[in-house]
């Protein structure tokens, strides 16, 4: 499937919980499926399948370029991660963290999507066609295209990805489910050309079908050991980068291939310049920003108003060795806020999911803490165009509704001030993994205070706290999610994935009604009936109450050291980060420029200033309101 964009680096904290898994269903059964599609689709019996006469093969030479033929190759990125990731497979337990999209950013898949047009642009494949039937595309693979250890990439490569991901073996239910499910086939023709086949008519047919493939040379056969086998193995991919070694608890790096297939094709050259990058384990932000005024990190989030406002009137920023940038997109939002865990018996009552919403003085926080930077989110599903519900306006903060609602449930204040039912105190924990959203909290809670309404603030590292969510043993889950180019509803709020663990269902939310919408969602072909859908579900979201919209932050701020360079402009209207160093749609657009480098260092050893650069770039700034 194509791949989605990174939100900004402080939501990314939070957010990049990407497809988590659902249930297990007709696994024996698909796995003899892809048994008997295995004879068929690698061209080992007597009748190959045969390609259709009237094929219109496509592709996309005429995009413009983003990046900039100025860009220079060498030098080495310094990131940080706040954890170290607890796994690199990117399937199965404990898969999910934020470090597993450094890992499929330098996977590519048959196609990707422009960052500005949104138009289909070649990665492994370079042509492209749809079938009548609105279920198959076929491809043509690129003959350079290599893995990381040469071998060839061939259409057998996406055959096996299907085998791979519906075996019972990697421990993913969602991924067993959605490949038995939503995939029925990928056909091999050749060793270069191949379809793939969805398991019914979908609109947007290329958002589901660009997939990734799996080296089936790479794999001894799939059986119960494959968790533990293949924890820390570092599998061939396509991309640019690879990892070349890593220190559990301490860093992993990345090197990138001089030899790579790809790094002359349109849309790929001049990007991915920095030799290495390496991901340090900085698990305080404090510590990371000393770490960035001492070089040993390039790039600093500053997205957090105090960081933009105050932290940067520091030496380094005001002698003009560190460049500060304030760059505005026009992408979708990440669903940012606070998701009540239904399976709770106090959030089991909508009267009190509605009074808690409105005991969360959201507001006051944009003002006091954020320094009304950020905006109002009014809803987990802003910024995708006609899908979106426009209507929708978040609770406000609100003492006579809290009032009436908690009154409606038969709860009264209590001696402390705190609303009380049969012993019972309104008194929830919010769990969350980032030290800088402490102060926010600490707002909400004393605001929340002043409802009636607890707030139990409980810090875990980011691991803890993922797999706290996964587990669904929080009260309410402090966090965001990343964004994809349409709604994605099953994997949130379908009673498939409620009441299980390791789901993205966090709410537990389990409705009829939302079931069906949601279904009628996933089968419409209809492209103007899914709009409508998808408006009916995000007003079911609003009625059930399960998420309280908090921020959102269509913009981009970062400091960086003055030799590092961007192209013009600095990103692209999807960008979430102007130094991501992987991704096939955004990333890798940065340059380093190794006599500046050496122009900074001698003037910071003769104590000289040089002018203090900020950088505001409205280029693609969306009209909003805060």
């Amino acid at each position: 499937m194509v791949k989605g964009r990174k939100r900004t680096m402080i939501l990314t904290f939070m957010a990049v919980i990407l497809m988590l898994i659902g249930c297990e269903k007709d696994v024996k059964a698909a796995e003899k499926a892809v048994s008997k599609e295995k004879v068929v689709e690698t061209g080992k019996p007597a009748a190959k399948p045969e390609l259709p006469k009237d094929i219109e093969w496509l592709t996309n030479d005429a995009d413009p370029v983003y990046a900039s033929p100025d860009a220079k190759k060498g030098g080495t990125m310094n990131s940080s991660i706040l954890s170290f990731p607890m796994t690199f497979r990117v399937v199965g337990p404990d898969s999910n963290g934020s470090f597993r999209s450094a890992i499929l950013e330098n996977q590519l898949g048959l196609i990707g999507i422009h960052p500005n047009t949104e138009n289909i642009i070649p990665e492994l494949a370079t042509h492209w066609a749809f079938d009548k039937n609105k279920k198959t595309m076929y491809f043509r693979l690129n003959p350079k295209a290599r893995w990381s250890d040469d071998k060839p990439v061939t259409a057998d490569d996406f055959a096996y990805t299907l085998e791979f991901m519906r075996s019972k073996h990697i421990v993913a239910p969602w991924y067993n489910d959605y490949y038995t499910k939503e995939i029925e086939k990928v056909i091999v023709y050749d060793d270069h050309t191949l379809a793939v086949v969805s398991a019914k008519p979908v609109p947007d047919l290329h958002l589901k079908l660009g997939i990734n493939p799996t080296p089936r040379h790479y794999y001894s056969e799939l059986d119960k050991d494959f968790v533990k086998k293949y924890n820390w193995a570092i599998v061939p991919n396509t991309g640019p980068y690879q990892i070349s070694d890593f220190k559990k608890g301490k860093y992993v790096k990345f090197k990138r291939k001089k030899d790579w297939w790809a790094k002359d094709l349109r849309y790929f050259k001049n990007r991915f310049n920095v030799d290495k990058v390496t991901f340090k384990v900085v698990r305080d932000y404090n510590v990371l920003w000393e770490y960035f005024k001492k070089t040993e990190i390039d790039v600093f989030s500053i997205t957090i108003p105090k960081y933009w406002h105050e932290k940067t009137k520091t030496q380094v920023v005001e002698n003009g060795y560190v460049h500060k940038i304030w760059f505005f997109n026009d992408t979708q939002q990440s669903a940012m806020g606070m998701w009540l865990n239904q399976g709770k018996e106090i959030f089991k009552d909508k009267n009190l999911r509605y009074a808690f919403a409105h005991a969360m003085n959201i507001g006051r926080v944009i003002e006091k803490v954020l320094r009304s930077d950020y905006f109002r989110l009014e809803h987990g599903f802003m910024g995708y165009g006609n899908y979106t519900n426009s209507t929708i306006r978040a609770r406000r903060f609100d003492l006579e509704k809290v009032s009436h609602y908690m009154k409606a449930s038969g709860w009264n204040r209590g001696p402390d001030g705190i609303w009380a039912k049969d012993g019972k105190r309104f008194s929830v924990e919010v769990t969350y993994g980032f030290e800088e959203h402490t102060p926010r909290l600490v707002v909400l809670k004393e605001e929340g205070k002043k409802a009636g309404v607890e707030l139990l603030l409980r810090k875990l590292d980011m691991a803890a706290t993922f797999k706290k969510f996964l587990e669904k043993k929080h009260d309410v889950a402090w966090m965001g999610w990343s964004t994809s180019l349409r709604p994605q509803y099953w994997e949130h709020f379908h009673s498939d994935n409620a009441h299980k663990p390791q789901t993205n269902n966090i709410t537990n939310t389990d409705d009829p009604e939302m079931d069906k919408l949601i279904d009628a969602y996933r089968d419409s072909l209809d492209e103007k009936e899914r709009e409508e859908l998808s408006v009916k579900i995000q007003a079911k979201i609003h009625e059930i109450g399960c998420f309280v919209p908090t921020f959102m932050v269509p913009y981009v701020r970062q400091a960086y050291w003055r030799w590092w360079k961007l192209p013009s402009p600095p990103g692209t209207k999807h960008s979430g980060g102007l130094f991501d160093p992987f991704g096939s749609g955004a990333g890798g657009l940065f340059w380093y420029d190794r006599a500046i480098r050496e122009e900074t260092k001698q003037a910071v050893k003769d104590k000289k200033k040089l002018p203090p650069v900020t950088i505001i770039d409205e280029t693609y700034k969306m009209k909003m309101e805060n």
